[in-house]
């Protein structure tokens, strides 16, 4: 398991922060830079059909060594997000972590149990965090490291049953294109599952539907000395429609299955301000009531204006996975089972946010999230456990052998 550790280390060490203001796949070069070297890591392996195509998307199949298993998979992503910088990320390691403050290097930063309680459950366990310039990479490089070192002991072990182990590595699923270019018929997985949770127990088949809406406020834009009766400032008329939203239904007013509005980003402007909302919802219905409220609050806002106008504009992200997986209970039923022998209590809780495998389930490959054992992504206080990295390898061995097993017995018995 050295070698778990080892691996996440070096590939934090490459800078695969995604843009969302490119239009190139991957939109990053340090991504391509990381996929080589994940292919050359697979291929050193020897495992079969790996490729890493122009778009940053790696595949590789693990062959089976028992016939008659269905292929599964298990998918991770190589990109961080754009919260917090990724470029010359220094991580620390914390070994038996006994409790209490952990200063981040010499940054002044720390990680607090009083604010974040989680650090409790922690204590004797060995952790990874920043030096509180960057965020961590943990999200998702935990859990490519830990799909790698995964099939590295089913290979070491070849007495382990399990059938094709199909591998997937995407780019950019930080700025929502992940599965853009996944392509399902190649990849030759029945279902598969992501590793991108955050802590030990995590089991999540259930997510937001999401949209993005942009509202645009047009104003006239003339020299302030001359402004009288002609100037419309875009901002102002922006500032009026973010206080016409609900203040109780936002990220940081809700929880658990209730749905909410966010104010992402302002592009400012006298002539043209957008302000760029994220709505999610974990119902349908809720989803179109929510879409129905921005444009009715545009419509009431434009009936109020005198001068300039605003206009909305939704696009829809991605949909619930729950309707695509629960028809197929065993691909949730088969990792429950998997943790528990593997001495671990599911969490099977509704994922407030979104995953890969949330589109790639529309695209005809179920697909749950698991745990990678990290917490506070996005951010310079992200940190993950040594230990629950290692309890991730275990699940996702026992998953493999477990549908090896039952594939095999269910056949014995027909």
């Amino acid at each position: 398991m050295n070698k778990l550790v080892e691996r996440f280390l070096s590939y934090i060490a490459i800078d695969t922060q995604s843009d969302d203001e490119s239009s190139q796949c991957p939109s990053t070069p340090g991504q391509i830079i990381l996929g080589q070297k994940l292919k050359d890591e697979l291929l050193t392996m020897g495992l079969c059909d790996v490729s890493l195509d122009e778009n940053g998307y790696l595949m590789a199949r693990l062959p089976a060594n028992i016939e008659g298993a269905p292929a599964i998979g298990f998918i991770s992503h190589m990109d961080t997000a754009l919260d917090e910088t990724a470029t010359n990320v220094k991580a620390q390691i914390i070994e038996n972590y006994s409790g209490g403050e952990i200063q981040l290097g010499q940054s002044g930063e720390k990680l607090s149990p009083a604010q974040y309680p989680f650090l409790t459950d922690l204590i004797g366990h060995d952790l990874i965090t920043t030096d509180g310039t960057t965020l961590l990479g943990a999200d998702d490089k935990a859990g490519i490291a830990e799909i790698f070192t995964a099939l590295s002991y089913l290979i070491e072990h070849p007495q382990i049953p399990h059938g094709d182990i199909c591998v997937g590595i995407t780019p950019d699923e930080e700025i929502g294109r992940g599965a853009n270019r996944f392509d399902v018929k190649k990849f030759g997985a029945q279902w598969a599952y992501t590793i991108d949770g955050g802590k030990v127990g995590e089991l999540e088949y259930e997510n937001f539907n999401a949209a993005s809406a942009t509202i645009i406020c047009h104003g006239v834009s003339v020299h302030p000395g001359t402004a009288k009766d002609t100037l419309v400032n875009a901002m102002n008329i922006a500032a009026q429609f973010q206080l016409m939203m609900p203040q109780d239904e936002t990220p940081e007013t809700t929880e658990g299955r209730e749905g909410f509005y966010h104010l992402t980003t302002i592009k400012p402007g006298i002539a043209r301000s957008e302000l760029h909302y994220i709505l999610r919802d974990f119902e349908k219905d809720g989803m179109a009531r929510r879409k129905a409220f921005m444009k009715k609050q545009v419509e009431a806002l434009n009936k109020r204006l005198s001068k300039g106008h605003v206009e909305v504009v939704i696009t829809d992200s991605y949909a619930n996975m729950a309707e695509q997986i629960t028809p197929h209970p065993h691909i949730v039923e088969i990792a429950k089972q998997a943790m528990h022998e593997v001495g671990i209590e599911p969490l099977i809780t509704p994922i407030r946010g979104g995953t890969d495998g949330a589109r790639l389930s529309y695209m005809g490959l179920p697909c749950p999230n698991i745990f990678t054992g990290g917490y506070n992504f996005h951010g310079i206080h992200e940190c993950i456990s040594i230990n629950s990295m290692r309890q991730a390898v275990d699940v996702i061995v026992k998953i493999a052998q477990l549908t090896a097993q039952s594939t095999h017995k269910q056949r014995t018995i027909g």
